[in-house]
């Protein structure tokens, strides 16, 4: 990994942001594969009456998220649904600033993620994974390499020629 990227720090803006809640078809074993996978460390679980997650949250990094099982009936009545039950597509993308994306991405693939691009140097300083955990959730891991000027995002931009 490059030397600079021990050094530089997450974007200010993205210290503090939205926290996404998804919903899973077993919450609890998205627990333990995110525990797994990406390094998760659950912090609260509270237990449907009926069983299953109504609600649980774990930290990524620094990052928490939000999730339960979208089969308990309190999500059911809410309209909540899992990414299987859309066909497996999902309008959501979760970014997560790591220390070190390559890590992540090979442990992530190891215990059963889908690695949707690989670990790359991004125009806007970031290396970037994508992946698609077992549940169908896209996510976005990156290290910040380095910060670039908004001129210079779009020069990049324009000369990458996505």
């Amino acid at each position: 990994m490059d030397e600079r990227t021990a050094e530089a720090e997450i974007p200010a803006r993205y210290h503090y942001a939205v926290v996404p809640h998804i919903m899973v078809d077993d919450a609890a074993a998205a627990i333990d594969f995110y525990r797994r996978a990406f390094g998760a460390r659950e912090d609260f679980r509270l237990e449907a009456p009926g069983g299953g997650v109504l609600h649980a949250e774990i930290t990524i990094g620094r990052s928490a998220l939000m999730l339960g099982d979208a089969s308990v009936k309190e999500a059911e009545d809410a309209s909540f649904t899992a990414p299987a039950f859309l066909g497996g597509g999902t309008s959501v993308t979760l970014h997560v600033f790591v220390p070190d994306v390559d890590a992540l991405a090979a442990r992530a693939e190891a215990e059963g993620a889908e690695i949707v691009q690989p670990p790359t140097d991004m125009f806007h300083g970031d290396r970037t994974v994508i992946l698609r955990d077992p549940s169908g959730h896209l996510w976005v891991f990156l290290t910040h390499l380095e910060d670039v000027s908004e001129d210079e995002l779009r020069r990049r931009l324009a000369a990458a020629a996505l």
